[in-house]
């Protein structure tokens, strides 16, 4: 074979297999694979795999991958995402304030009337009152449809809180029932659960954890002939504020008042009911704990009226939290979400301040004041990828991170 001419020129780098092409731009970072793609058709696809921008994806802000890689939010170019997290990061949002209720005066720390929601899919569901609605999310992102496409009812006086699992919605009011609804269907049973209101459930694996202001927290069945049989009741001694199941199933956790000598946060088993263990030693009186979050089975973050978020590693120490991170304005927290990964997200008790942690840093990264003049907590938030949903004493706002 005649070896190739010396004027040929050699063959341009985008023309090699597109399996070493990968290879290659696996090591570029988001600038680079940005400007990659502007130099011509093949390497702007190119440069757009998923492939390429889930590493990182991976050390953004609710970017929708959790610390052990799983994909929260498959079916979104991962690109787009690492577009938006940068959004989230340097809080670059509109916001909109999409519905707004009546607001009827309620004692200091009671539960009533602090509304909760959950997000699932197009919808949302938030309590007002004794009901919970179903709203509608809009297509393209503006917010929500203004009227409900679905109310459950079943409470004689309000909602505290409720969970929405496996298209089942469980709720807790403050008449100490509680209601579980199927969501799509007329299916709902309604069951006497505690003597006084039901401040917080949870829902996993056939059961239901309930907490109350009667300073018991109880455990309930709902396999087929049994449902709403109480299997255990766990007396803890003080008001409980918050309750989450493990997901492992095996356990469940209570944060509680802290009005006595006992640690707020206590963990128990789901099958026996017996404390497993306490978390902490160091809790001041009256530091209650008003929301906990499993981020998987042995990390947990809690917080509450002592300002902090701590953050808990059951696998190293229930002593002590492997990392707090302190409300700038010393207001007490009503709740918090993980993305699973880098970020948190709390709601304060004024002036509805929501506020965005990164876990790699001491400080706070963002915040967002959506209650002016008038002082109001938050007492909800969920987010997804692209907006954050707070629920204040008379309104829902939401930030929408797309249009900064």
């Amino acid at each position: 074979a005649s070896p190739p001419s010396s004027s040929s020129s050699p063959s341009p780098l985008w023309a090699l297999p597109e399996e070493l092409l990968l290879l290659i731009c696996s090591y570029l970072d988001a600038q680079a694979l940005g400007r990659l793609g502007q130099v011509c058709r093949r390497l702007r696809f190119l440069s757009s795999r998923d492939l390429l921008w889930r590493r990182i994806a991976r050390g953004c802000l609710n970017s929708g991958f959790t610390q052990l890689g799983t994909d929260l939010a498959a079916g979104i170019p991962v690109k787009e995402r690492v577009k938006v997290s940068q959004n989230w990061r340097h809080g670059r949002c509109r916001r909109e304030t999409v519905l707004k209720w009546k607001c009827k005066q309620v004692a200091p720390f009671s539960s009533f009337l602090m509304p909760w929601m959950e997000l699932d899919g197009k919808y949302l569901y938030l309590s007002q009152a004794e009901n919970i609605q179903a709203y509608r999310l809009c297509p393209d992102g503006t917010g929500l449809q203004r009227h409900p496409q679905a109310i459950f009812s079943g409470h004689q006086e309000d909602v505290c809180r409720f969970v929405l699992v496996n298209s089942h919605i469980v709720s807790g009011g403050g008449d100490g029932n509680i209601v579980l609804h199927k969501i799509h269907g007329s299916y709902s049973v309604k069951f006497s659960a505690h003597e006084q209101e039901v401040n917080c459930v949870d829902f996993q694996g056939g059961l239901i954890v309930s907490g109350s202001r009667d300073r018991t927290a109880k455990v309930w069945s709902l396999s087929t002939g049994r449902v709403g049989q109480c299997l255990h009741t766990v007396q803890t001694e003080d008001r409980v504020w918050s309750i989450a199941i493990s997901p492992l199933l095996s356990s469940f956790v209570t944060g509680t008042a802290c009005c006595g000598h006992t640690s707020p946060l206590r963990i128990w088993d789901l099958e026996s009911g017996q404390l497993l263990t306490s978390l902490g030693t160091d809790f001041h009186r009256g530091a209650g704990v008003l929301d906990v979050f499993y981020e998987t089975p042995s990390l947990l973050l809690s917080c509450g009226y002592d300002t902090y978020i701590r953050y808990w590693d059951i696998r190293t120490s229930t002593r002590k939290c492997v990392q707090e991170w302190e409300e700038p304005h010393d207001s007490a927290l009503y709740c918090i979400r993980s993305d699973k990964n880098h970020m948190i997200a709390s709601g304060s008790s004024y002036y509805g301040v929501v506020r965005l942690w990164d876990k790699r840093q001491t400080r706070c990264l963002q915040s967002f004041h959506l209650s002016s003049p008038t002082s109001s907590p938050v007492y909800c938030l969920r987010f997804s990828t692209t907006h954050l949903y707070a629920a204040l004493a008379s309104a829902l706002h939401v930030l929408d991170f797309t249009a900064p």
